[in-house]
């Protein structure tokens, strides 16, 4: 044997077949190979330094059996191409000692490829500290530490108009040196803009629904466009704040109109009694002015008298929210009662009186019914005939339903009196065949006429 071998060989020592066949000399480094596996995968696969090296003998470069603490791996420094590595030398890597990345007593191919593993203290010095990660290449290359050539746009958060300006700096956004997890909303770093501004955290978290990146005091927001509800006249002009009393965001905005003006609705009477539907009267032009229509907007025209009444005088407790009766006793009922009629005539007012006014009546005895008032009959009260309830009691049109009193014939002759009698004077008697100047028949009903 020629020497010992080194140390990490010893347990094959006694047997000289573990790394050489008798008179083969070529069979060596597959003998090699065989033990040093992922070296024996490099080879296969063409990776790593001896998957790159032309094919040779082990020993061209490792030699044995000088001791055990003999130093196997024979390389020349100076003429070693560091290119057939997995790691090529650009930039300031080139020229540096071996000793800079490789450490004393370690494997050659075990030294790191990370930058951060040999530039660890330049990103703790740079400002970074350790906040951006291991993975230095992403920004920087091999010909200075100084020079950048980081892409912002390729992030989830590129940067447009204002944020890309040379005046931002990456500690604008990146507190700390905080590069990993840094929070894309836009209230992160302007909740002093947003507090400025008046909003003071009413409008939620979502600038980017009114603001760009371009500038701040501008909006982009339409509120006809982006909202369902759209801002008419003087509705266009008020703050924003004046609806938006509550956090944007986590309760919606009623768009009723007595929401935000309740306290005009009580100033000016209605006082919630017309209901909410405000822009059925109402427009945003003007709370004073109102496009209703009463006689287009309703089935109840409004003629006359009505014309000048109050809402109220027929609105009363319910309001619009309640569908009120069109019948005039509805509202005139303590007239009825005042004027005599006492709810006897019932509640069709409208055929005796109209809107213009409650006196006097349109109604004309002669035209409305069978019976025409004459003589007497014409100044005499509507009681003084109809005596119980007009639409209930059916009132008789023979004189002695009202004159039986008055009857001196006592039922003796025929109930028909207008036979005899006039309506102007009771006295007065027709001028009739078969009776006397008294009004009495000459005919004698019966067996005093047989005889």
């Amino acid at each position: 044997m020629p020497g010992p071998v080194i140390q990490g060989h010893a347990d094959l020592e006694a047997a000289c077949k573990n790394c050489h066949i008798r008179f083969d000399r070529a069979a060596q480094p597959k003998l090699c190979l065989d033990c040093h596996k992922p070296l024996a995968a490099d080879v296969r696969a063409g990776t790593g330094y001896h998957g790159r090296i032309k094919e040779r003998e082990c020993r061209g470069c490792h030699t044995e059996h000088r001791g055990r603490g003999a130093k196997v791996v024979q390389l020349d420094e100076a003429r070693f191409d560091h290119a057939l590595t997995d790691f090529q030398l650009r930039g300031k890597h080139r020229g540096r000692s071996c000793v800079s990345c490789h450490r004393v007593k370690a494997k050659f191919s075990q030294a790191p490829s990370d930058c951060v593993s040999c530039h660890r203290k330049d990103d703790f010095n740079k400002g970074h500290k350790n906040g951006l990660g291991p993975k230095c290449e992403n920004c920087h290359n091999e010909s200075s530490w100084k020079e950048a050539r980081f892409d912002h746009a390729k992030t989830k958060f590129p940067l447009r108009l204002a944020h890309a300006g040379a005046k931002l700096q990456c500690t604008g956004c990146h507190i700390d040196n905080k590069f990993v997890d840094t929070p894309r909303e836009c209230v992160a770093c302007h909740r002093k803009d947003d507090m400025k501004e008046g909003h003071k955290g009413h409008f939620g978290a979502r600038c980017d629904s009114c603001h760009n990146e371009g500038e701040w005091k501008a909006s982009t927001f339409r509120h006809d466009r982006d909202t369902h509800f759209a801002l008419l006249d003087r509705h266009r002009t008020a703050k924003c704040g004046n609806c938006h009393r509550v956090p944007l965001y986590k309760e919606k905005t009623p768009t009723h109109c007595v929401s935000c003006h309740r306290v005009d609705d009580n100033e000016k009477g209605h006082r919630g009694s017309l209901g909410d539907k405000c822009d059925k009267c109402h427009n945003a032009k003007g709370w004073k002015g109102t496009s209703f229509e009463h006689d287009r907007d309703t089935k109840f025209p409004l003629r006359d008298k009505h014309q000048t009444a109050k809402c109220d005088s027929c609105h009363k407790d319910a309001g619009m929210r309640e569908k009120l009766p069109q019948k005039c006793a509805a509202c005139h009922e303590r007239e009825d009662r005042e004027k005599g009629h006492k709810g006897n005539y019932g509640d069709k007012c409208e055929t005796c009186h109209n809107e213009k006014s409650f006196k006097p009546s349109t109604f004309d005895h002669g035209r409305d019914t069978p019976f025409a008032l004459a003589g007497r009959h014409v100044k005499v009260t509507c009681v003084a005939c109809h005596r119980g309830p007009l639409y209930r009691t059916k009132t008789e049109s023979l004189c002695h339903a009202c004159h039986e009193k008055e009857d001196v014939h006592f039922g003796s002759f025929d109930l028909q009196c207008d036979k005899c009698h006039v309506a102007d004077d009771w006295r007065k008697v027709k001028k009739t065949e078969g009776v006397d100047p008294a009004g009495r028949s000459l005919s004698l009903p019966g067996k005093a006429r047989a005889s």
